[in-house]
């Protein structure tokens, strides 16, 4: 499950514009960075996606992915030519299929690589769509099948789309917007795929054209009801409409750390059903998911920064700057299905899995760490006069490495501080039996 959200400069302040997301995913699914280059490919050359092959195009453009360790697509990112995409898992009336095709993060990257703008990757996602379809399974540990909606941004302008199988539907973003693992088109789209509104009344869905209503006519309230999905889109929708014109980027960053929408994620061990848009996975089909990776775009008039966990948890990690034209700094080994020792995001789940045996105490205390280490990171930029290439490659570099210098001592500190809170059964198995899968030392 996850949350996206987009905010135009009319929305926002100091005339910047925003892309945001949290990626949720199964608890052991590692996520990382990746920058790839622009290239030129051989005519009729074959391109390999996670599990089926398509033919290629003559030219990709440069791509920065936060992506599942096994998977060919990606959950949410960007481009040289300042798209940004991120997508949802939504639940439908039309049962998602199985066999092996195209997959939503598929979707994404193929979008990313082949669009220098926002209308263009709506157009190449609906295109191939229509041409493939989307199926397969979307979870590495067990069967996760699903249809998916989009956000599609380049900083002038935004879209969401919302597809069903080869069917899609389509809307201009006003001001702002913010997507969960709901469908939330209803009444009003700029455009649609031919067959979406009579497949529907086929099937007396809805009465007839005239009163069609996306949402109403092809959710599926069983999934849709235990995700969340609603209530999480409209918490975010309330806090932009809430805070419009005053939107920055530490705003951004508070929605994505948000726990306010379930007061009982503060205790994470005493719910199995309590969703937020920062997740922390428990035990049970309900609330298997936690934020395994988090991905912010600052379009300011200067190029846009990317904002980039790399790990877990956004309530208890750091964004660090990235730049498409300086490149992603070296920020160790890709991670894998079991804990690799030198990853950034194997590294800091460490902390995350110790933080959880009384989370509330100890995020408490690495809070003001974390604020003055971000505090820290934002005057590297400030400082730098001549924000080229390399000084920025260079802020990256440092950023990344202030933060794993910390891991140890913020491990440590939690550690030695006194607790009385005892995890509850079902919670404290959940970890141990997660922590076992992959071989962590915690």
């Amino acid at each position: 499950m996850c949350d996206t959200s987009v905010v135009l400069a009319c929305a926002a302040k100091n005339g910047e514009a925003f892309f945001a997301k949290n990626s949720d995913r199964d608890p052991n699914e590692a996520q990382y960075l990746v920058m790839l280059p622009a290239q030129d490919h051989a005519k009729d050359k074959q391109l390999r996606c996670t599990y089926i092959q398509i033919p290629q195009v003559s030219h990709t453009y440069k791509i920065l992915l936060s992506k599942p360790y096994w998977m060919w697509g990606a959950e949410m990112g960007a481009n040289e030519c300042g798209v940004v995409i991120g997508n949802e898992a939504v639940f439908t009336k039309v049962q998602a299929k199985k066999e092996p095709g195209l997959i939503g993060m598929d979707y994404l990257r193929l979008a990313l690589e082949r669009s220098c703008s926002a209308l263009e990757a709506l157009n190449t996602i609906t295109n191939l769509l229509e041409q493939y379809g989307q199926s397969g399974n979307c979870s590495k540990e067990h069967g996760l099948y699903y249809n998916n909606s989009y956000l599609i941004m380049d900083g002038k302008e935004a879209y969401i789309l919302e597809t069903i199988d080869r069917m899609w539907i389509a809307k201009k973003v006003i001001d702002f917007y913010a997507i969960s693992n709901a469908l939330s088109i209803s009444t009003e789209w700029d455009s649609i795929s031919t067959d979406l509104i009579e497949y529907a009344v086929d099937r007396k869905w809805c009465k007839d054209r005239s009163h069609f209503n996306f949402s109403e006519a092809y959710s599926d309230l069983i999934y849709t009801r235990f995700s969340q999905g609603c209530e999480r889109r409209n918490h975010v929708m309330d806090l932009m409409k809430e805070n419009k014109g005053k939107i920055e980027l530490q705003f951004m960053k508070e929605v994505l750390r948000s726990h306010s929408l379930n007061p009982k994620q503060t205790f994470p061990d005493r719910s199995l059903t309590a969703w937020n848009v920062c997740m922390h996975a428990g035990p049970g089909p309900i609330r298997n998911s936690q934020t395994t990776g988090s991905f912010i775009t600052q379009f300011s008039k200067d190029l846009p920064t990317h904002w980039v966990t790399g790990t877990a948890a956004p309530c208890l990690s750091i964004f660090k700057p990235i730049w498409m034209t300086s490149g992603l700094p070296d920020i160790g080994p890709e991670p894998t299905q079991c804990f690799t020792k030198d990853s950034l995001w194997w590294q800091h789940e460490i902390l995350h899995r110790q933080v959880l045996r009384d989370f509330a105490a100890r995020k408490a205390v690495l809070k003001p760490l974390f604020e003055k280490l971000e505090k820290q990171i934002d005057a590297l930029i400030v400082s730098e006069k001549n924000m080229n290439a390399k000084t920025r490659n260079q802020i990256s570099m440092k950023s990344f490495q202030m933060e794993k210098e910390q891991f140890q001592i913020w491990s440590f500190l939690i550690e030695n501080e006194k607790s009385e809170h005892k995890n509850a059964v079902y919670f404290k198995n959940y970890w141990q039996k997660n922590n076992q899968k992959v071989h962590i030392p915690v």
